[in-house]
């Protein structure tokens, strides 16, 4: 449920901290300027540029509220000027309305195609120009509005579906005393390598939150078999072996992309690149590219980190194993470009080690 409470005092917030509306007017007469600020100046903020060029850099110095714009100016024209500003992200959001004698409909076509909101044409007068102002600013104070009402929403779901993330990782692992944040620090090194092997950053980033997830099967195996304190059976072994497809069968009940990924990782995160793995025997590149990045990442981590039953390695020696596990285990081209990741790797460590001894 979304915290209306928290958005209305956002959003109040947000109105009342706004300074007075500022409009800029670019017109090369100063006859025009005169009769727009004469319109203007009692609701408006005005602020005036006698070209193009002079407009791009008083845009770029402080954002108008709006922007009225004349069109047959000397070196930049008007059009120019509208494209330049819709091009740029910081400004493409501010209506722009032409003052114009042009008024043919190939006049109005290309204004609209440069990406005005209106025009008015000249003569002008007072009540129409007030009236569009007050309009056009009036709808972009809304769409302002929507947009962080959206990016509050936005925010409270990815909060949410994080705390859901966070639940089923740990869930997975609730009877291992000695994770720690070995899940986490296991995901910042899977999402650098994602990043490293050209996954964009959205992809790196779901490879973050879908990593922790990929012993959520763990859930459906018995905690005889799960703590058992000695060497497991050939059939408790096969028991065990079915936690990759029922982590899999539970995260793909979600067809989000994230779900989708963690289900793909859990299914295939004990696979090894010469075929050996289980559960399917996948060989090579027939293992998706995400279990193969999270089996490295997993394994390497839990190498150095210390447990009841072993020492911590030294980063040194945790590559040098997956360095000779490389072609048999793991894919011999993650290797290298996760080894030369070793300042990054580092300092991921040492991050997480801080947050463990906090």
């Amino acid at each position: 449920m979304f915290d209306l409470d928290y958005m209305n005092e956002a959003l109040i917030a947000h109105d009342s901290n706004e300074s007075p509306k500022s409009v800029l007017v670019v017109d090369d007469m100063p006859d025009n300027i005169d009769i727009l600020r004469g319109i203007l100046s009692k609701r408006y903020e005005v602020r005036v540029a006698k070209s193009g060029p002079m407009a791009l850099k008083s845009i770029s110095s402080k954002l108008p509220d709006l922007i009225l714009l004349d069109i047959m100016m000397p070196e930049m024209n008007g059009f120019e000027v509208c494209a330049e500003i819709k091009r740029n992200p910081k400004t493409s959001h501010i209506p722009v309305i032409f003052i114009t004698a042009m008024t043919s409909v190939d006049d109005e076509k290309k204004g609209f195609e440069a990406g005005a909101v209106d025009f008015i044409t000249k003569p002008i007068t007072p009540l129409t120009t007030l009236a569009r102002v007050n309009n056009h600013i009036a709808l972009a104070q809304q769409d302002k509005r929507n947009k962080l009402i959206i990016d509050q929403r936005t925010e409270q779901l990815k909060e949410a579906l994080v705390a859901a993330v966070k639940m089923l990782s740990e869930a997975g692992t609730y009877n291992d005393e000695d994770t720690g944040s070995h899940m986490w620090r296991m995901a910042d090194y899977s999402a650098l390598l994602a990043s490293k092997m050209g996954l964009d950053d959205e992809e790196a980033e779901r490879i973050r939150l879908a990593a922790p997830m990929h012993d959520t099967g763990k859930i459906g195996i018995p905690d005889s078999i799960l703590k058992a304190p000695r060497k497991l059976t050939p059939e408790e072994w096969e028991t065990m072996k079915r936690h990759p497809e029922i982590g899999a069968e539970i995260l793909g009940k979600s067809q989000s992309p994230l779900f989708d990924m963690a289900a793909e990782i859990a299914m295939a995160h004990h696979e090894r690149w010469d075929g050996s793995g289980y559960p399917k025997g996948l060989k090579g590149e027939a293992i998706p590219l995400t279990a193969r990045i999270v089996a490295l990442a997993d394994v390497f981590d839990a190498l150095t980190m210390e447990r009841p039953y072993k020492k911590a390695w030294s980063i040194e020696d945790a590559y040098q194993y997956i360095r000779e596990n490389a072609g048999s285990h793991f894919d011999p081209s993650l290797v290298e470009v996760f080894i030369a990741q070793d300042a990054d790797i580092r300092a991921i460590k040492k991050l997480w080690d801080a947050k463990g001894d906090q």
